[in-house]
């Protein structure tokens, strides 16, 4: 399966400490998958939603609601998909929202950071091995505040109130990191220091101590992408 992975984002490079980006951590997280890359905030698209078997969007420091000419193309081109399977995460999640009707905006009890629990609220097939819970990485102040039509709510934390819905049968967003290594994670939390807090940042790093559900997680991405 030929996946599009849909770049937001410049990561390779912005902690010369941290080998690879995100080509290099959705290729571990989908060790099965070959990837076709397209840097969608340089304006690189695909000329056709059939140009891949499916596709993917990755986080990015941007925010969905910012208006630049990238970011509306992008949204039109996910509107485009019909029903080739789609899966985004975090930012990507908050632009599948965004592109198909919701609402975006920043989180009034601020960043959410470091490894959360996600409570599951629906079972779906592609969830196997099942989890009632997962826990994964997050890095983000913009949440979900209001879902497309024909959403399904599908997981939430304590934080945020969408970890994960599904849009009709075909589009799934996630609003954490599986695909993020610790090293990564805690490079990006330190960078952060200060939009985060002292204390939040101390709290977030310490959680990047417990092991994740990341391996499980990137199992029912690809069943999902494979249905």
């Amino acid at each position: 399966m030929r996946i599009g992975l849909l770049e937001c984002d410049d990561v390779v490079g912005r902690f010369p400490e941290i080998r690879g980006g995100y080509r290099e951590m959705f290729a571990a997280l989908l060790p099965g998958c070959e990837f076709r890359h397209y840097e969608a905030h340089r304006g690189e698209l695909p000329s056709s939603p059939s140009a891949c078997d499916a596709w993917m969007c990755t986080g990015s420091k941007y925010s969905v609601y910012d208006g630049t000419p990238w970011i509306a193309d992008l949204a039109a081109f996910i509107r485009s998909l019909g029903e080739r399977r789609f899966v985004g995460i975090c930012f990507g999640h908050q632009m599948l929202a965004h592109a198909m009707g919701g609402e975006v905006a920043k989180a009034k009890q601020g960043w959410g950071v470091g490894v959360l629990d996600v409570e599951v609220l629906r079972k779906e097939p592609w969830m196997d091995p099942p989890l009632k819970c997962l826990r994964i990485q997050h890095m983000h102040q913009d949440q979900v505040q209001r879902l497309p039509a024909k959403s399904v709510l599908l997981g939430r934390s304590a934080h945020c109130e969408v970890g994960m819905f599904r849009v009709g049968e075909t589009m799934l967003g996630i609003e954490g990191h599986p695909e993020f290594t610790v090293d990564y994670g805690a490079a990006l939390i330190r960078a952060r220091r200060a939009q985060i807090g002292d204390d939040g940042a101390r709290k977030a790093l310490d959680s990047l101590k417990v092991k994740t559900d990341s391996p499980t997680v990137g199992r029912w991405i690809e069943r999902f992408l494979q249905r």
